[in-house]
């Protein structure tokens, strides 16, 4: 079928995306700004709940759009609004008209350093959830060290549900990703203790609970709920974190060799240019606004234009593949004039 469908965004909504509208007969394109698709999910190590591991979604999602045309290095100039199409300038010179865009533009991880309170760029043992999958993938990374891992804390909602972040929205997938990476340095490392300070755990996702039991029963991991209010670091270069544990009322002082800060989602640069390009709207959380939040969240206000995964809000793996499904049979039926 030759209707030109664009998708921007290579990333697992992306991808899903335009393997199902393979599977429908139609010939999509992609355009992906960086070298690689896969978008987070390629830079993570192992999902939650089951462990498995990340390489393996999106290796099966590349060998499902094999047969689209695929654009890397490659980022929208500008759009232009034709009569019933949509004129798109790539920065690599190549105009598409088209009648029909697919945003899968995805989010970015709130920037850490923005929260001087927890010292990331400051002090050399903080690091964020980022980093800390950059070392699980790669082993590489100066501020863990194999004979020294004793003690290992994680902050949840980093630059989420704080009004003076600016995001006072849940980031949704936080709580269970500190579950999940603080288990796997549990594998790692047996000996170390392991600290959770956390607000809430919302742990609201299938097999998501039993994960968080599990981390305490199998793997002794101890979750505080309090917000840290001071970090700092001592003469040895080991960061001294101070809370309060609001179940007991107690104030708890850990000195650690490793500070992991669980950076929330925010709604990327990139969407928004490309937003504001097509002239779509941006919600009061800051994400991309949908035409409505219960029955149309995969439709803009736009007509032909549609969203797929984490550009309209925090998800997890799962919900953004089943938007990317739901938003190819949107495109279909766009295109046979059902929609």
């Amino acid at each position: 079928m030759k209707e030109n469908i664009v998708i921007i965004g290579g990333g697992i909504a992306g991808m899903e995306t335009a393997a199902q509208l393979l599977d429908l007969g139609y010939k999509p394109i992609i355009i992906e700004k960086s070298d690689h698709l896969g978008g987070h999910v390629a830079d993570w190590n192992r999902l939650f709940p089951d462990m498995s591991p990340a390489a393996d979604v999106v290796r099966s999602l590349a060998s499902r759009v094999s047969g689209a045309n695929i654009f890397l290095n490659t980022e929208i100039s500008f759009i232009n609004k034709l009569k019933d199409s949509y004129n798109i300038m790539l920065s690599n010179g190549i105009s598409i008209v088209t009648r029909i865009i697919v945003m899968a533009t995805g989010f970015a991880l709130f920037d850490a350093s923005k929260k001087e309170e927890y010292g990331y760029g400051v002090y050399d043992q903080v690091m964020t959830n980022k980093d800390l999958e950059h070392w699980f993938n790669t082993g590489e990374d100066p501020r863990i060290n194999d004979s020294a891992m004793n003690a290992v804390g994680f902050v949840h909602c980093v630059g989420s549900r704080d009004e003076k972040a600016r995001n006072t929205q849940c980031s949704k997938v936080c709580c269970i990703t500190a579950v999940k990476q603080a288990i796997e340095l549990k594998q790692k490392f047996p000996d170390a203790m392991i600290y959770c300070f956390y607000m809430d755990l919302r742990m609201f996702g299938k097999k998501y609970e039993d994960f968080y039991i599990g981390a305490q029963r199998d793997y002794g991991i101890r979750f505080i709920r309090g917000r840290v209010s001071e970090v700092s670091e001592n003469i040895d270069g080991r960061v001294i974190v101070k809370a309060e544990d609001t179940l007991s009322g107690k104030p708890v002082k850990a000195t650690l060799d490793l500070l992991v800060l669980m950076s929330g989602m925010v709604c990327s640069q990139d969407s928004t240019k490309v937003a504001n390009m097509a002239r779509l709207p941006i919600d009061t959380d800051g994400f991309l606004k949908s035409r409505d939040n219960v029955m149309d969240i995969i439709e803009s206000p736009k007509e032909g234009v549609f969203y797929a995964g984490a550009c309209t809000g925090p998800k997890t793996v799962p919900e953004t593949l089943a938007e990317a499904r739901a938003a190819a049979l949107k495109v279909h039926l766009f295109i046979k004039g059902l929609e």
